[in-house]
């Protein structure tokens, strides 16, 4: 199975926001990550593609009707 694993900058510039923004969103439990960290250095987190789509979604709203 193949997955696409998006960066940190790459998922806030997805979503327009800022860095910071998107690591609240994962602290919140609300957008998975996949951990490739491989000793005590630097983390390296990555946000599966899918992942981010169902994030979308969820924080998707139908647009209002117009008023007549």
């Amino acid at each position: 199975m193949r997955s696409r694993l998006l960066s940190i900058p790459a998922v806030a510039a997805a979503l327009d926001v800022d860095r910071r923004t998107v690591y609240r969103f994962i602290a919140a439990g609300e957008l998975p990550i996949v951990d490739l960290r491989t000793g005590a250095g630097r983390s390296r987190v990555r946000v599966p593609a899918a992942g981010l789509e169902e994030f979308i979604t969820s924080r998707s709203v139908a647009s209002p009707r117009p008023r007549r």
